[in-house]
């Protein structure tokens, strides 16, 4: 891949206006009362999407970007300053705002799943706050369309997968992400030109049925396409009839093609696909065009992909629009954004937490790391949140290779599980911010695909089944679950 930008953050995204109202207002009071105190944030969802059994972290490179140029024009403080809301020392102060502290995040396109922290934001308090609609209008879009595509990934085996969603993208920032996302979870190509400019991915595309209805006949219009595009053209065949015209006159044409030594392919968009593939495959071979290739779109999704997949219809490529650029069944990813720590009077770093009703909703407090376990074939066991200090190693939990753990579910309920360590854990978290500068070197686009693509290959099946899936373990440690019920009991003591 060429060296493209692959980032879409746009203009607006660089305004810190891309903040909700009351991080402002909190943020004022903070200033006020003098406690912008260091704070650590963390984003992690809470339920994978489409009834799934994993997830695909993607939006990180687009984040890190934005957070760089992230600040508060002229403009800006004036439009703050009309509301008449705000101190003018505040304003004075959010003139010169910039991001000042650290991210640690995990490797864009890796494999995730609920409970665990995909990113970690360690600053001023105001400066978390500040960030944390960028943060999650980034990561959740990115990550849901992602996700989608993984799906349809596996859904269509060894067949192409087209993205073909620009035109029922939510506006134009959400057809760049979404063609930026649909990459990492792998999509072979994309129709947005724009998209294949900015990021370097492969553009992909045929014809319209306008195309074919503003000649006099469907031969001919097959027969100037191949003239302009020799190379192996593709015919859209359903204008009229699939059958009884479409097929027939791409065989006549494509017949041209291959004695000049190309080679063609069809494309339906309409149609019951599982009867059309099969009968326009079996015209084509008997018409001795065997490597002559079926290309189907239609609001096509990862179930129906999958059935006709099982059903073993002929198509070689999918070209996927709405439901995979806008999430389909799913609109949003659970991306939630929490304070894990923060600084007291004395100066120490103090874990916090949100506690609820819900057990669900209630937050694992501390800074955290994520230690992903494998087995002696390098397949993936399960994800372990234990407590990490960044000022003070001594203090992070050390997970022991060949040693026999009892780690808890994260809700640090009466749900546990005993694992031996086969092989070392791998730390998912990594530093790719500090003191507001970006010290990690992004991946291409391309290597973020690859990644994602090996990564979903150390899971087990049973885990990316499209029905009813396995329930991938993410558990925490026995220190952690007694710093929880430490500080619920002391809640609830308070009450």
């Amino acid at each position: 891949m060429a060296n493209q930008i692959s980032s879409p953050c746009s203009v607006q995204e660089r305004s810190a206006l891309f903040t909700d109202f009351y991080e402002l207002t909190m943020s004022q009071g903070d200033w006020l009362k003098n406690k912008n105190r260091r704070a650590v944030f963390e984003m992690f969802f809470r339920r994978n999407p489409f009834k799934g059994g994993f997830s695909v972290f993607a939006g990180l490179e687009t984040l890190l970007d934005c957070v760089k140029t992230f600040r508060f024009s002229d403009d800006d403080i004036q439009y703050l300053h009309s509301l008449k809301f705000f101190n003018e020392g505040f304003l004075d102060y959010l003139k010169d705002f910039k991001f000042t502290g650290s991210i640690y995040a995990m490797d864009e396109g890796s494999v995730v799943f609920p409970h665990e922290p995909l990113l970690r934001i360690d600053s001023t308090l105001i400066e978390c706050q500040i960030l944390e609609g960028l943060v999650l209008n980034t990561i959740n879009f990115q990550s849901l369309i992602a996700t989608k595509t993984a799906r349809v990934k596996l859904a269509a085996g060894e067949g192409g997968i087209m993205e073909f969603g620009l035109r029922r993208a939510q506006g134009q920032d959400g057809a760049l992400s979404a063609s930026r996302a649909s990459f990492i979870g792998g999509a072979d190509g994309t129709s947005n030109t724009l998209a294949g400019k900015q990021f370097g991915i492969k553009v992909m595309g045929t014809m319209a049925h306008a195309w074919i209805m503003s000649f006099a006949n469907e031969e001919d219009a097959f027969r100037t396409y191949a003239e302009v595009f020799p190379n192996n053209p593709v015919f859209l065949i359903d204008t009229y009839d699939t059958l009884k015209s479409g097929v027939l006159n791409a065989i006549k044409v494509g017949k041209e093609v291959i004695a000049h030594g190309g080679n063609f392919g069809v494309r339906l968009d309409s149609g019951d696909m599982y009867y059309l593939s099969k009968k326009v495959r079996e015209m084509l071979d008997e018409a001795g065009c065997r490597n002559a290739t079926i290309t189907v779109s239609n609001d096509l999704d990862e179930r129906i992909i999958s059935t006709l997949t099982s059903q073993g219809a002929p198509i070689n490529s999918w070209g996927v629009g709405t439901q995979m650029v806008t999430g389909g069944s799913d609109s949003a990813f659970t991306g939630v954004y929490k304070m894990m720590c923060l600084e007291d009077g004395n100066g120490n770093l103090k874990p916090t937490i949100k506690f609820s009703d819900n057990p669900e909703k209630t937050t694992t407090p501390a800074i955290k790391q994520i230690w992903r376990i494998y087995d002696k074939t390098g397949m993936t066991q399960a994800d372990i949140l234990a407590i990490d200090d960044p000022d003070n190693s001594d203090n992070s939990e050390k997970l022991d290779c060949c040693k026999k753990e009892c780690f808890w579910h994260p809700s640090a309920d009466y749900r546990h599980f005993y694992q031996t360590l086969d092989t070392a854990p791998q730390p998912l978290l990594k530093k790719c911010m500090e003191g507001g500068k970006q010290i990690s070197q992004n991946p291409s686009l391309s290597e973020v695909q690859d990644f994602c693509k090996k990564e979903l290959q150390t899971f087990d099946a049973s885990y990316k089944r499209l029905l009813n899936p396995h329930i991938f373990k993410v558990a925490i440690t026995t220190k952690l679950r007694t710093l929880k019920l430490d500080l619920i009991k002391n809640f609830l003591g308070d009450l």
